[in-house]
């Protein structure tokens, strides 16, 4: 299956819930995105260009300009499960990997990464590098920290595309001037049962922010997690976007726990929603990955209201990892079909609520 050397523990720091409230924000990503002089944009290059350009970057790995310990991926040298993996990381997008099951990746397209550090670096994406941090909790202005260190380092030995006026250049005109995306991975479950989510999603258009389903643009919102999203990049400092996305995102939790207070007031009603999602992943044998989400949702909720004792959010936050598809036929050794991976799901949550202890062995395995 996957190649441990290759994937390991890539992308999974963030899964600890050690960030400030982790409860609601699983995590924050900030991504900058640059191209190199001298190159056209990924759209108009042929497969030599992107592999220069990737060698470029390939040659910087052992650079004093950047932490110890990278590690290029090339995604042509991988196994598609190994990509699948990746991909469920939330560490590559569909676009560098391949839209197609089974489809090869792009000439070129690459993962620079640091096993130890949040950090990493999309290479020949729709831009020729997209720099990412992703961290536990709200903590954006840790992540934009991050990621300005590597940027720092890849711009001191790579020409970046800037303009004086416009800044940096991105393939989208929206992505010019900064190049910075901050977007936190939040659950507002009470938001959505209190009816309020419409008027505070509506509020946060107003303030130049988006909001999307869980796998990104164009996917659906499932188990009451969206994705919300800076929607400026341009005649604003890096800082002050920053600044403003986290303040912003602060006051989204700020009304979810006010509204999680009116849920838990509710009584028996609110428990009995909590006890059976519970009740449910506890002994289901069947489980699909959207039902596991909308349960989860509920045990969630009912950890951050103190009305369920365990698991710990860090293990929630495992559980939406380690039980989708190319995980589950990691931990199994081989590929199974739909039906074997609902039943294997099943059975990883069970012995994850029974024994935490016992989800961990299994978790290093993978």
């Amino acid at each position: 299956m996957t190649d441990p050397e290759a994937v390991g523990g890539l992308g999974l720091r963030w899964l600890e819930a050690d960030g400030p409230d982790a409860d609601i924000v699983l995590s924050t990503r900030v991504r900058l995105a640059r191209n190199l002089q001298g190159h056209r944009f990924a759209s108009r290059t042929d497969m030599d260009e992107r592999r220069r350009i990737c060698d470029g970057v390939a040659r910087l790995v052992d650079s004093s300009s950047l932490p110890g310990g990278a590690r290029l991926l090339a995604m042509e040298g991988l196994e598609a499960h190994s990509r699948r993996i990746l991909l469920e990381r939330r560490l590559v997008s569909h676009d560098l990997v391949g839209r197609v099951d089974g489809a090869e990746p792009a000439a070129g397209a690459a993962l620079l990464a640091w096993p130890d550090a949040p950090v990493s670096a999309m290479v020949n994406e729709e831009d020729h590098l997209r720099l990412q941090c992703l961290v536990s909790g709200l903590s954006a202005v840790d992540a934009w920290s991050l990621v300005d260190r590597l940027d720092v380092g890849l711009g001191s030995e790579l020409p970046l595309a800037f303009h004086h006026d416009f800044g940096y250049l991105t393939s989208c005109p929206t992505n010019a001037g900064t190049g910075l995306r901050a977007s936190a991975l939040v659950h507002l479950p009470a938001l959505v049962l209190t009816k309020e989510i419409g008027r505070v999603l509506e509020g946060l258009d107003r303030l130049g922010l988006t909001h999307r389903g869980v796998e990104g643009e164009g996917s659906r919102f499932t188990g009451n997690f969206f994705q919300l999203s800076n929607q400026t990049t341009l005649g604003r400092s890096e800082e002050d976007l920053i600044e403003h996305f986290g303040r912003t995102v602060d006051s989204v939790v700020e009304k979810e726990r006010e509204a999680r207070q009116v849920l838990l007031n509710a009584g028996p009603r609110m428990e009995d929603l909590i006890w059976r999602a519970y009740g449910l992943l506890r002994h289901a044998r069947l489980l699909d990955y959207r039902d596991l989400s909308e349960l989860l949702s509920g045990v969630r909720l009912g950890v951050s209201l103190g009305v369920l004792k365990a698991p710990a959010i860090g293990s929630l936050n495992r559980m939406m990892v380690f039980a989708q598809a190319a995980h589950l036929d990691e931990a199994a050794g081989r590929a199974l079909s739909a039906e074997e991976r609902r039943c294997h799901r099943a059975e990883y949550v069970r012995a994850a609520l029974r024994d935490p202890g016992e989800a961990s062995t299994s978790d290093a395995a993978l």
